[in-house]
């Protein structure tokens, strides 16, 4: 097993440059990203990764029976995506472009819509068996989320493989956000935002996101499984938000309210952290079961059987094609699109709300811009046009 190191960022780890602002954190110019941690032959493995602007989707009918999600049709699913991902003759040496002996695996869950819409413990199973087909060891795979009493409600514990580790950052939810046990004191990002209803200002804290001693020092690999669904602020929360708002701390600055939603670039500039870019190195998106409104959490209303999973190494490129899937959905439902719906300042409607609902003088835009910014920053591809995406249907669906 390789031996923890302390990260090797210092005080200020910045997109290249020491910066105050938020604007100037997205415009400094991205070098080369850092992949401390990567032997050198692995550094292409960094996001965007070695397939940029590639994404898979694989749509399998059977893989959701009576509102649960059954393994042996996600086997075929990523089986199948990782193959054509990779171009690998077999889903075992496609999992052996990325994993191998050695390497300790960190799983990146997402428990927030529980219990309608998860990263399904089918595919946590499912990744778990491939990467211990690639060679890695139980014991240094880890499933885990920031939240520890979220992850025990949705069922994760129970519901793990043999000899699989779990773990957790904080134990729950805080208004704050400001404490950093769980985090890392040297590694975070600095901005100039600040929740005006949950910070003094004047304290320091208010203006970073540390990483969690997860990501920067327990895992050198993590696969990302987000959750397809729409979100009330950054419109559509999916690859990039599952990192952002998923491997740091005082994240809730970023969407305070409606008024100061700064979701947008928030995000990028969160995920463009080198000990993020460089350690997260596969996404699979959950679309089994999916959400069009009232995301980050699921209610039935709005709540749907999508059957599907998305691949990719590059976020930016998975993610434009899961906010036109929630896009597709909406206006099959007759809501209007992502970027032309509202966020209303309690943000306590769950329901569907009807398109041609005039805005209320509190509401703000939620269009998913954080999407573009990453792909400016050299996350991933955003141009619509430089995206292959390849959609494949098994079990006799359409």
């Amino acid at each position: 097993m390789p031996q923890e190191q302390s990260p090797p960022f210092g005080r200020r780890t910045f997109l290249g440059a020491a910066v105050t602002g938020v604007a100037a954190a997205l415009l400094v110019p991205l070098s080369a990203p850092e992949v401390h941690g990567l032997p050198a032959d692995d550094r292409s493995i960094a996001m965007p990764g070695p397939f940029p602007g590639r994404v898979i989707e694989v749509h399998h009918p059977g893989c959701v029976i009576n509102d649960g999600v059954a393994r042996d049709p996600v086997r075929d699913m990523v089986a199948r995506g990782l193959r054509e991902l990779t171009g690998a003759d077999d889903v075992t040496t496609a999992w052996r472009r990325w994993f191998g002996p050695g390497d300790v695996v960190g799983i990146k869950v997402n428990p927030v819509g529980a219990p309608l819409a998860i990263s399904s413990y089918a595919l946590v199973h499912e990744i778990v068996a491939g990467l211990e087909s690639a060679g890695v060891k139980p014991r240094d795979i880890i499933v885990f989320d920031r939240y520890r009493n979220q992850f025990r409600q949705a069922g994760y514990p129970a519901n793990l493989p043999d000899g699989i580790r779990w773990d957790a950052v904080v134990e729950d939810y805080d208004p704050a956000q400001l404490g950093i046990d769980g985090y890392d004191p040297d590694v975070y990002r600095e901005m100039d935002l600040v929740s005006a209803t949950r910070h003094d200002p004047k304290d320091e804290r208010a203006r970073r996101s540390h990483v969690c001693l997860i990501v920067s020092r327990r895992v050198n690999k993590i696969i990302n499984l987000p959750v397809l669904k729409d979100h009330s602020f950054a419109g559509v929360t999916l690859a990039l938000k599952n990192m952002s708002h998923g491997f740091v701390n005082n994240v809730a600055r970023s969407h305070a309210t409606s008024a100061t939603n700064a979701c947008n670039m928030f995000i990028p500039a969160i995920v463009s952290l080198p000990v993020i870019r460089s350690k997260v190195v596969l996404h699979i998106l959950d679309g089994t079961r999916a959400v069009f409104e009232g995301g980050p959490h699921a209610a039935p209303p709005t709540t749907w059987n999508h059957a599907t999973l998305y691949f990719a190494t590059d976020p930016v490129a998975l993610d434009r094609i899961g906010w036109e899937a929630i896009d597709a959905k909406r206006q099959a439902m007759r809501l209007p699109v992502v970027a032309d719906a509202y966020a209303r300042l309690d943000a306590t409607e769950l329901g569907p709300r009807s398109a041609d609902e005039k805005p209320q003088a509190t509401d703000s835009h939620r269009h998913p811009q954080h999407i573009a910014l990453a792909g400016a920053l050299g996350l991933g591809v955003f141009e619509r046009a430089r995206i292959d995406h390849k959609r494949i249907v098994l079990g006799g669906g359409s």
